[in-house]
């Protein structure tokens, strides 16, 4: 079979699979306070139909990277069972599939970064939006920072490497800890991934006034820690959203995912998949396909190939969010799966 392609003739190679709209946190850039209204148990994906799909994805279309999100996916029961179930999923040349995670890390210590390492987990990104404890505390509604930098070196222990913090940056919020992250992946030999804030907050109180930009972010970590750029590779032979600067002093590098001020449209090679089964050919997609539908009426892998293909299809060349007609998606991050 062809490779799943657009109309704009980008390769996808990369899915990303929500496990549940969840969370043990509550974000103020993504969610409120009091959460949102969680999807029932009947409506999430089983993890029988979400290894159908990947393995759709996989054998069908040579995907090549699958990455669990949520909401908070650690806060699914028997995670480690999924993760064994698609650790055995393999690409065409018979190499196991990049299987990776994405968390917030609170609940990674206490084995079950080793668990999941032993199911056949690859690597890790683990959400960090300050180092400071009250600032957490705010931006989270959670005094859990101990938790999270407990959980990141459980996840290094466990060899989950490289390991990734993803730092969504908010400016007048937490811009001012930009050389206080790289200070921190220096120190600890993890590699932080600096998020550009997007128009994704359940809130819908995003203003682009509050976006810390990556030449501001290379700019004032290159000051102190001299950097030169290294790419988008992502090691496996396709494109990353971060572009990646590496210390020119050998200690490591960072990573700047600026999908507001350098959007990398026309290299996305991801689709997604949420909780509910709703198929989204872009992180900012207004429409969604319902696989979960027709997975539980008895659809065929042609008739879901079908629809997969379509879906895909229709991706239009960018997110637009620079333009005046951006629409939004209805769905916030957590919900759509990160």
């Amino acid at each position: 079979m062809p490779p799943l392609t657009d109309t704009f003739g980008r390769v996808h190679r990369d899915l990303r699979i929500s496990v549940t709209d969840r969370c043990n946190f509550r974000c103020t850039y993504c969610m409120p306070e009091d959460g949102l209204d969680w999807l029932p148990r009947e409506g999430v994906l089983t993890y029988e139909e979400i290894e159908r799909l990947a393995r759709l994805f996989v054998e069908r279309y040579g995907f090549t990277s699958l990455r669990l999100t949520g909401g908070e996916p650690t806060v699914r029961a028997h995670l480690p069972v999924l993760v064994q179930k698609l650790a055995k999923l393999t690409m065409a040349d018979g190499r196991p599939v990049d299987l990776a995670l994405t968390t917030n890390g609170a609940t990674l210590a206490g084995g079950v970064a080793q668990q999941l390492a032993s199911a056949g987990l690859r690597r890790i990104n683990i959400s960090l939006d300050s180092l400071r404890r009250d600032r957490f505390e705010q931006l989270t509604r959670r005094d859990s920072l101990a938790e999270v930098l407990a959980g990141i070196d459980a996840a290094v222990a466990a060899g989950l490497t490289p390991v990734k913090i993803n730092a969504v940056l908010v400016r007048g919020v937490n811009d001012d800890e930009i050389l206080d992250f790289a200070r921190f992946g220096r120190e600890r030999g993890v590699s932080v991934r600096f998020i550009e804030f997007m128009p994704l907050d359940a809130e819908d109180s995003w203003t682009a006034a509050q976006v810390v930009s990556r030449d501001e972010i290379a700019a004032r970590i290159d000051a102190v820690y001299p950097l030169e750029p290294v790419g988008h590779g992502d090691g496996h032979g396709g494109e990353q959203p971060a572009e990646v600067l590496r210390y020119r002093d050998g200690a490591g590098e960072i990573g700047v995912i600026a999908s507001v001020t350098q959007k990398f449209c026309s290299t996305c090679d991801r689709v997604r998949l949420t909780a509910d089964g709703q198929l989204r050919s872009c992180l900012f997609a207004i429409d969604e396909v319902d696989l979960r539908h027709l997975l539980r009426t008895g659809a065929g892998d042609d008739d879901l190939a079908a629809v997969i293909e379509d879906c895909v299809a229709q991706k239009w060349a960018g997110h637009g969010i620079e333009q005046v007609q951006f629409v939004r998606p209805r769905r916030s991050m957590s919900q759509i799966g990160g």
